[in-house]
């Protein structure tokens, strides 16, 4: 990945967008750290695309919920109710 400071990819900015768009990922960096990457749209939602596969549905969620089973049984905290007016 090639590596710009900002002002040289601010005066270079088209140079910057060119190798995104060739599939390489172009970080910018502030004050010697690294602060963004610039790629391209293409590559932006396919990571995008990848993130949101691998992340678990919200029923898959709820079903990694720790259960009681024959071996184990979770200790739930005691909750005082209080009193509401209606």
């Amino acid at each position: 990945m090639t590596q710009w400071a900002l002002q040289d990819a601010k005066n270079r900015f088209s140079a910057v967008v060119d190798a995104a768009l060739g599939g390489e990922p172009q970080t910018v960096t502030r004050r010697g750290i690294p602060a963004v990457v610039v790629l391209a749209v293409d590559d932006y939602q396919s990571l995008r695309r990848a993130e949101t596969a691998s992340a678990p549905t919200f029923v898959e969620h709820l079903l990694a919920i720790p259960k009681d089973g024959p071996d184990e049984v979770f200790e739930r905290s005691s909750v005082e109710l209080r009193d509401v007016e209606w």
